[in-house]
């Protein structure tokens, strides 16, 4: 992806986001289902995911639980209270960034606060 960048300072927000409509989800499966929404345009790697994930579990907006499949221990990661509060806040922020940059390089959109 060209603009792999500009996507990096929102992999926590991706995450959260991603949490807050599912239960729990496994690394793998965030991956996954990032590729499947942008159609394969934002591909997250193990690299940039997993020390997001253990970030965030160590400010306390992520439990984790181990769970048994195929005889294989799986980690799957959902929501605190605490991480649930923190997407609304990262949403809002993101939106907020979104209409600020959208007034930025279209000069006909109208900013409003």
């Amino acid at each position: 992806m060209k603009s792999a960048n500009l996507y990096k300072g929102s992999l926590t927000t991706i995450i959260l986001k991603l949490l807050n409509e599912h239960d729990k989800m496994y690394g793998y499966e965030i991956t996954q289902r990032v590729k499947e929404i942008t159609k394969g345009e934002l591909q997250i790697t193990e690299g940039a995911l997993y020390p997001s994930l253990h970030k965030l579990e160590a400010e306390g907006l992520l439990d984790v639980e181990f769970v048994r499949v195929n005889n294989r221990l799986r980690k799957y990661y959902k929501l605190t209270e605490l991480g649930t509060k923190e997407t609304v806040n990262k949403l809002a922020e993101l939106e907020d960034y979104i209409r600020t940059m959208r007034a930025l390089v279209n000069p006909k959109f109208r900013f409003e606060e």
